[in-house]
């Protein structure tokens, strides 16, 4: 029987970090190595060359956008070696959360299930074809072994904060379970039925101990270690979009720590977390040099806002890519990606040559020779009527000055994201609000204007100055609409784990913005700026 030794893997991990220059040379050749008569790489005329100088010269930045013609064919069932030296058989429209490198691939998954620790649900619930149902019976199946829990744990905070949010409205149906031992009729689907009545046996003690503790909490406050006091710490991703989510998730969480998750992408595992009880926010990142190639395009902050309306150039200035290694601390950098090639259905994308991730990352220093990066924020542009340019970034720091305001009225945002209407002339910057509590027309007036005023884009700021762009316009939604939203793209065939709430909603996503129009309850124009 093996034993997991963590020393071993500090060890390896050390050892790795020291020599990054030479491992990311040797890790590039173990891809291209196996991938040299790949249509894409051929036709590059890379010609089976595998070091940094001729791969570089010869293999173009791309995103997706680049690829998709090849992806298609793949799906369309083209067996031919297209981005990889042998053909990749299916594809996968569920990402994992975890990647491997191809050598790594068998030690590595053996090591995670070694390290992973076991979840109270059975696979019936965690892969349960009925979201709804699977949360309630992950609830009530961390109450059933509240006293062996040790870690509360989900692939996005985002996802943590909706479980409790639902608690809040089930816990006394949860406790009756308990008590009585019966599952609930909310429950239809069978095999999830069968496996929870498996576990679920009259327990009156259990469910008096958790009324108790459910009645006597103050809104909620420290739920997670007051239900779960065996538990460590709550672990999920909870850098970058997920940092919205965080002031409620420390609500629930009380004294109990919050740990960020090792950074990762679609398409492949970046760096991990080696100093897991820094802050969230302050999480930094070690490039593990052997799980793929990675370049850093060097961004600098342009000092005049032109007129370019790509969102790949927004706010920066680019040079040309520069090496793992070669990285400097302070600065901001892209990341590109070179990935190991997956033949089978359970591995992300792959058969990426460098592929801009639209990850903006700043270097805060160096663990040995690998870089240890902190997450900024999505490339991507999210609103933008003419010269305005604001990322997605921009927009959850004006929503968190304006929440400022509302917390002083005790009021928090549950969930928000955005949309441009220019339906009207001038278009103007439309704000979804899901309020925990309804709040004062005074209290949204002046939530409005913060929110106006928070926007601090040159081009925007100017062009709302001369009228170029209208007053904001702050929507405040029912209760429970972004979680209408979370179902119809789960209603699509997403996957949970990997849900993010749509920070920009575009007239291309029609559904969507059908759902946010019709449970408006009030809107408020900003007047920041002048009637």
């Amino acid at each position: 029987m093996r034993v997991f030794s963590l020393d071993s893997v500090i060890n390896e991990f050390e050892l790795l970090s020291k020599d990054a220059g030479r491992q990311q040379t040797e890790t590039l050749r173990r891809i291209l190595e196996p991938n040299g008569e790949a249509e894409y790489l051929q036709s590059l005329g890379l010609a089976g060359r595998t070091d940094p100088e001729s791969f570089k010269a010869c293999v173009p930045l791309v995103t997706h956008a680049d690829l998709e013609p090849y992806i298609q064919r793949i799906a369309d069932g083209d067996t031919s070696p297209i981005l990889t030296g042998k053909p990749i058989t299916s594809i996968s429209l569920r990402y994992r959360c975890w990647t491997h490198a191809s050598k790594q691939s068998e030690q590595f998954k053996h090591t995670m299930k070694d390290i992973q620790s076991q979840c109270c649900s059975p696979d019936e619930v965690i892969f349960g074809p009925d979201f709804q149902q699977s949360l309630y019976c992950h609830l009530l199946c961390g109450l059933i072994f509240s006293d062996q829990v040790q870690i509360i744990s989900s692939t996005f905070a985002h996802s943590i904060v909706h479980a409790f949010r639902t608690f809040e409205h089930v816990w006394e149906e949860l406790c009756a379970d308990i008590r009585e031992g019966v599952l609930s009729s909310r429950i239809t689907v069978p095999s999830i039925r069968a496996a929870v009545s498996k576990l679920l046996r009259p327990n009156p003690s259990l469910a008096d101990s958790i009324h108790n503790v459910c009645v006597r909490l103050s809104n909620w406050f420290g739920v997670i270690p007051e239900l779960w006091p065996n538990a460590k710490y709550v672990y999920a991703i909870m850098t970058g979009s997920m940092e919205p989510y965080l002031k409620k998730l420390r609500h629930y969480a009380g004294s109990l720590p919050l740990m960020s998750a090792d950074y990762g992408s679609s398409e492949g595992w970046i760096g991990a977390n080696v100093n897991p009880s820094s802050p969230p926010e302050l999480a930094t990142f070690a490039v593990l040099p052997n799980i793929g190639y990675f370049e850093f395009i060097p961004l600098e902050k342009s000092e005049v806002q032109e007129v370019e309306m790509s969102a790949s150039t927004i706010h920066y200035i680019e040079a040309e890519p520069i090496g793992l290694t070669e990285v400097e601390v302070g600065k901001e950098y892209e990341i590109v990606m070179t990935n190991f090639a997956a033949l089978t259905s359970d591995q992300p994308v792959t058969g990426l040559y460098r592929y801009r991730l639209g990850d903006i990352v700043r270097v805060a220093g160096f663990h040995n020779s690998t870089p240890e990066i902190q997450f900024v924020c999505r490339r991507s542009l999210v609103l933008s009527i003419n010269i305005d340019k604001n990322t997605e970034k921009d927009l959850q720091l004006a929503v968190e000055a304006a929440a400022r305001l509302l917390a002083e009225e005790k009021l928090e945002v549950v969930d928000f994201t955005s949309h441009v209407d220019t339906s009207t002339e001038p278009g103007h910057y439309v704000i979804y609000w899901e309020l925990s509590c309804d709040a004062t027309e005074d209290v949204l007036r002046a939530c409005c204007n913060c929110l106006d005023l928070s926007f601090v884009d040159a081009g925007y700021v100017g062009s709302r100055k001369v009228s170029a762009i209208g007053p904001l316009e702050l929507r405040v939604v029912r209760r429970g609409t972004f979680q209408t939203i979370l179902y119809h793209y789960l209603g699509l065939g997403a996957a949970v784990s990997q849900y993010k709430t749509p920070r920009f909603v575009g007239l291309s996503n029609s559904t969507v913005l059908q759902i946010l129009c019709r449970n408006v309850t009030g809107c408020t124009f900003s007047t920041a700026y002048g009637a």
